[in-house]
C-alpha cells in the first residue's frame, strides 16, 4: 500500500501532537510551582500575570542553549573584530560626547572614563544591540528545559524581583537569550547586587537612561576591585629561550605566577616596542592567550576585575586594547 505525502505528513503530526502537548502541559506545570514560590518571595500577582501569563518555551532559546559553538576564533581575529578602529573611533566620540557624566561617575567609583565608555562599547555597541529576548520568557525556558535548571530558575526569580520594584516594565525587559540585560548586559543577580540610579528617579534604567549604565558599570567594577592609579597590563616582549626561576613561559603563564615588574625585568621582559618596563612596583602575571608561539602580556590587578565581569582572556585583552586606543 502506498501513502501520499499529505497522508504522510498527517500520521507524523497526530504522532507528535501528544509529545508538544504533554511539554506543554509540563511547563505549565511548573509554571504554577514557580509561581507559587515568586509568590512566597513577594512577587504580586499582577507581576507574575505580566511577565509569565502567556509565557511559552522559546525553541529558539532552547537551540542557542544547547547548540553553542565551539569557539574557534584565533586571538588576532576576535581582537581585530571586538577592537576594531571603527569602535575605536566611536568610542572616542563618546567618551567626548558624556564626558560630564562621565567625570562624575568616574571620580564616585574610581574607574577611568575610558573604561566605563569601553565596556559599554563592547557589550552592546555603545547601546545599539540589547538583545531582542523577552527576559523573563527566556530565563522561564532555561530554567525549565536548560542545562543549568537551579541557576537560571534563580535568575528568573531575581528578574521578577526586579519587575516588582518597578524598574523597567515587563513587556521592556529585553535581552539575550540567556537572560543578560541592558547596554550593560547585566545578569538580574548582577542587576540586584551592581545597577545604580544615578539620576534619582526610582529606577536603576540600564536599558535607556545612560548615566545609569555609567554608574552601574563603574559600581561593578570598583567592587570587583578596580583600581584607578594603574592601567590593566601591557604588551611584553620574552628574551629567547625565556625562563625564571626554573620555568619555561608556559609554565609561567598559568595564572599563578604572581612577581613584580622589577623581577620581570630583571629576567630580560621588555615593553613590545623593546622599551625598559616601568620601574613600579606592580605586581603582574603573564599571560599568553594563543599559546608560545604568540603575543604576550603582563597583566594587573584590574585585568583580574574584568575577568570577574567575563572569564575570558581574550575578552579581557580585548577591553584592555580597546581602552589603551582612548588614551
Amino acid at each position: 500500500m502506498k501513502f501520499g505525502l499529505s497522508a504522510i505528513i498527517t500520521v507524523l503530526a497526530l504522532l507528535i501532537a501528544p509529545i508538544a502537548s504533554a511539554a506543554d502541559h509540563d511547563f505549565a506545570k511548573w509554571l504554577v510551582e514557580l509561581r507559587q514560590e515568586a509568590k512566597e518571595r513577594g512577587i504580586s500577582d499582577q507581576i507574575l500575570d505580566a511577565a509569565l501569563g502567556n509565557a511559552v518555551p522559546i525553541k529558539r532559546v532552547i537551540e542557542l542553549d544547547r547548540r553553542q559553538p565551539e569557539f574557534t576564533m584565533t586571538f588576532d581575529d576576535y581582537l581585530s573584530k571586538i577592537a576594531s578602529p571603527t569602535r575605536a573611533r566611536i568610542a572616542a566620540k563618546m567618551l567626548v560626547e558624556h564626558d560630564e557624566i562621565l567625570t562624575k561617575v568616574s571620580k564616585k567609583y574610581g574607574v577611568q572614563k575610558r573604561y566605563i565608555v569601553t565596556f559599554w562599547g563592547v557589550e552592546t555597541n555603545f547601546g545599539q544591540y540589547l538583545g531582542s529576548f523577552n527576559v523573563p520568557h527566556a530565563l522561564a525556558t532555561l530554567a525549565f528545559d536548560g542545562r543549568r535548571s537551579a541557576y537560571f530558575r534563580k535568575e528568573l526569580l531575581n528578574a521578577l524581583k526586579i519587575l516588582e520594584e518597578g524598574h523597567i516594565a515587563p513587556d521592556k525587559m529585553k535581552g539575550s537569550w540567556a537572560g543578560a540585560m541592558g547596554q550593560s548586559q547585566f545578569m538580574p543577580s548582577s542587576f540586584l547586587s551592581y545597577a545604580v540610579d544615578w539620576d534619582g528617579d526610582g529606577k536603576r534604567d540600564i536599558w535607556a537612561t545612560k548615566p545609569d549604565v555609567f554608574a552601574s558599570t563603574a559600581y561593578y567594577l570598583s567592587k570587583a576591585g578596580w583600581r584607578d592609579d594603574m592601567t590593566w597590563g601591557r604588551k611584553v616582549t620574552l628574551p629567547k629561550g625565556f625562563s625564571m626561576n626554573g620555568k619555561d613561559a608556559k609554565a609561567l603563564a598559568d595564572g599563578k605566577t604572581r612577581v613584580k615588574l622589577p623581577v620581570w625585568a630583571e629576567a630580560g621582559v621588555l615593553n613590545a616596542d623593546g622599551s625598559a618596563l616601568p620601574t613600579k612596583n606592580l605586581t603582574a602575571r603573564l599571560v599568553m592567550p594563543a599559546g608560545s608561539d604568540g603575543p604576550a602580556f603582563l597583566v594587573y590587578s584590574n585585568f583580574d576585575s574584568i575577568l570577574d565581569w567575563n572569564r575570558s582572556n581574550y575578552y579581557a585583552l580585548a577591553i584592555g586594547h580597546l581602552s589603551d586606543k582612548l588614551r
